[in-house]
């Protein structure tokens, strides 16, 4: 015999005098309790009620994906053995959770329409001069309203309930579960930022510096130091630059009250700040820069005309240094962000077996602005495992691997995306998820084309990457504008744009369209091939690369507050919660 009691759901113990009150038998003919009746009067549930009630599975996996393909039945029978108990435990722990906070919007939703009315009758009284508000408050005052206590009375239910079964009977730990305060920003985290600011920027001015007294780039090795550790380096620079922006964007997403947080379904309490961002990308430029400054050093050893192997593997450190740190399993560092983060990840690397959610095809569409910076990581690769380090060789550019998986790498994060949208597609029936991927497959073609002609394959790979790269680029700015932003309507009330803006002027929008253009073509640099005399190769693609992540860094804000607003519209201003069990009322019909 297995018997549960409310201790298999929560952790604490139960008191004596509930104890046999909770228990329940399963092997048993009847519900035993020591009361007959519950507090209405109701005489509780029998036991066979468990024979219609079946386990929820709501686990998205690639296991499922597939059973539900092939239709195959998920329902499980009910078995209360530890690992559904548990399972059961977090499910309705976050159902409690959930229910408690629309109760508490629900209330301050009573109390501000109960204070506007009050503040409207004073303004009334002050310019008509008739009093009449008095009579009027007190008539929303005794009103259901203003005089019902069946919402606070709810809460506390709730609060007691949590408290006994999910917190060990602390009240204290239930009600900050219940009741998450929010994040402030902490001294802490402004002095380090502003600091680690101060120590790049300085590392930044003395690179400068270094440069020009030394004539760096008229040494005969800065060829040699551009085509090998350049690469390396960009790396580093592309992520610092798309954390800025990120930075920036829930800053501003902050300032014009755009719920970020609820859209993207981080955990409350837990979002990174626009500090906290930014802290962690100038860690990261901090680091690389001195590496760079290690690295500058073009003297070599006489005798075996090597570097130093220690400054050789800076690049290479500080990559599985940044590695180590977002796969730490411990509790430090942003934990919860990095584990949402690889989450979400893993989940595009995985399209199309898990359900495509908002942060999921986000994550994708930021990957397709860090082609450059996937390509330095197959540089690495390259460099480190075929290369002599030691003497800053390498064969990658002229080796067939390597530029066969520089059309791979290249591809991947569309590759992602385009199997996103299929997903969408033949899941929610809707058209445009396949117009999306219509999209996102002639993008491939276009990145495929234009890196066959940076290796000067021939004038017939030249005539396609334009096509297929002006195709893709205006289909792309037509979506990013139309569907992604919902602007250039013709029919709105602010001409061109949309109906509800956020940002009071209406020439941000402008400006940001054109920018989109702008940088969305920034690509013809590739394909026209512009010389300029001051500049390498590998810093003008790392500066087209940069572009490409600033367009980016604009398009998330216009995209999120486009979903911010279109959220009532399109039936998704609210939060699902799956319920551990599901009661089968047809069994209950046939018997």
């Amino acid at each position: 015999m297995e018997t549960i009691n409310e201790d298999s759901l929560g952790h604490g113990q139960p008191d004596d005098s509930e104890s046999k009150d909770d228990q329940i038998q399963l092997n048993g003919q009847k519900f035993q309790t020591d009361k007959e009746k519950d507090s209405r009067g109701t005489q509780p549930a029998p036991v066979e009620v468990l024979n219609h009630v079946r386990l929820n599975n709501t686990l998205e996996t690639p296991r499922s994906t597939i059973k539900n393909l092939l239709n195959y039945t998920t329902q499980t029978e009910l078995q209360f053995n530890r690992k559904n108990l548990k399972k059961v435990e977090e499910q309705l722990k976050q159902a409690f959770i959930e229910f408690y906070q629309k109760l508490r919007l629900l209330k301050n939703y009573s109390f501000l329409n109960t204070l506007a009315f009050s503040k409207i009758m004073k303004k009334y009284d002050k310019i008509t001069s008739r009093w009449a508000a008095k009579a009027y408050v007190s008539m929303v005052d005794n009103s259901y309203l203003g005089s019902s206590d069946e919402v606070t009375r709810l809460m506390e239910r709730v609060e007691r309930t949590f408290i006994k079964h999910f917190s060990n009977s602390n009240r204290t730990n239930g009600l900050n579960l219940l009741r998450p305060k929010p994040t402030r920003a902490r001294h802490r985290i402004t002095f380090s930022t502003g600091f680690l600011a101060g120590c790049t920027a300085a590392l930044v001015l003395a690179l400068a510096l270094i440069i020009h007294a030394r004539k760096i780039m008229n040494h005969p090795g800065s060829t040699q130091y551009m085509e090998t550790m350049f690469p390396l380096y960009s790396l580093f620079g592309f992520i610092v630059l798309h954390m800025l922006t990120y930075a920036a964007n829930i800053y501003f997403w902050r300032r014009y009250r755009v719920n970020q947080s609820f859209i993207f379904g981080f955990k409350q309490g837990s979002e990174l700040s626009d500090l906290d961002v930014l802290l962690l990308a100038f860690v990261l430029a901090a680091l690389a820069l001195a590496g760079v400054l290690a690295n500058l050093d073009m003297e070599m050893d006489p005798n075996t005309k090597d570097y130093k192997a220690f400054t050789e593997l800076i690049p290479l450190l500080l990559v599985l240094i940044v590695i180590a740190t977002l796969s730490c399993p411990f509790n430090i560092m942003y934990r919860s962000s990095r584990l949402f983060f690889l989450t979400c990840l893993f989940h595009c690397i995985c399209a199309p077996l898990y359900k495509v959610t908002l942060p999921d095809f986000f994550l994708a569409d930021q990957f397709t602005s860090q082609v450059q910076a996937l390509r330095s990581l197959e540089f690495y690769i390259c460099y480190y495992g075929w290369g002599d380090f030691r003497h800053r060789q390498n064969t990658c550019n002229s080796s067939s691997i390597f530029r066969t998986f520089s059309f791979i790498v290249a591809v991947i994060p569309y590759w992602c995306r385009f199997l996103q949208c299929l997903r969408r597609f033949f899941e929610e029936k809707d058209a445009m998820q396949g117009y999306n991927a219509v999209k996102c497959f002639l993008t491939i073609a276009a990145v495929c084309l234009r890196t066959a002609y940076s290796f000067d394959i021939g004038i017939s790979w030249k005539v396609l990457a334009w096509v297929f790269s002006i195709s893709a680029a205006i289909a792309s700015t037509y979506w990013d504008l139309v569907i992604d932003w919902g602007l250039l309507q013709k029919k709105s009330n602010n001409r061109w744009l949309r109906d509800k803006l956020i940002i009071p002027h209406r020439s941000v929008y402008f400006t940001a369209m054109v920018l989109n253009i702008l940088l969305r073509f920034a690509w013809l640099q590739t394909v026209l091939d512009f010389k300029v005399n001051f500049l390498h190769k590998q810093a003008m693609i790392s500066i087209i690369a940069s572009l490409e992540i600033i367009r980016r860094g604009i398009w998330n804000f216009f995209r999120v507050e486009n979903e911010h607003l279109n959220n009532v519209g399109k039936f998704r201003a609210f939060k699902s919660v799956p319920l551990p069990f599901n009661y089968d009322e047809a069994d209950d019909k046939d018997e």
